[in-house]
């Protein structure tokens, strides 16, 4: 395929509908692009270890602990109305 067939297939992928000079300017875009691709393939990395992030990640591994992060009392201070250890809402189903 040449590169306005692919950019034309693209364009239809995406459902978009540029016009010719839309086309033209993405066409020269994606040159640059690729352009640019091909000078980072001319860099030396015959000694360089394939990293996963160029970030140092601490393991995010934790002892898995059970605990409480709020007490009930604080909790229910936000109610409206408590018993001191339930939420007192509205009945909305009958009883018979």
């Amino acid at each position: 395929m040449s590169q306005t067939q692919d950019l034309n297939h693209l364009c239809k992928l995406a459902k978009l509908s540029p016009d010719e000079k839309t086309l033209e300017k993405i066409s020269h875009q994606f040159t640059d692009i690729i352009n640019y691709i091909d000078t980072l393939s001319e860099a030396d990395t015959e000694n360089v270890a394939p990293l996963y992030s160029p970030v140092f990640h601490e393991s995010a591994v934790r002892e898995d602990v059970a605990f409480r992060r709020q007490v009930p009392e604080q909790i229910l201070k936000n109610a409206p109305e408590t018993d001191g250890t339930y939420f007192i809402v509205p009945r909305i189903v009958e009883g018979k």
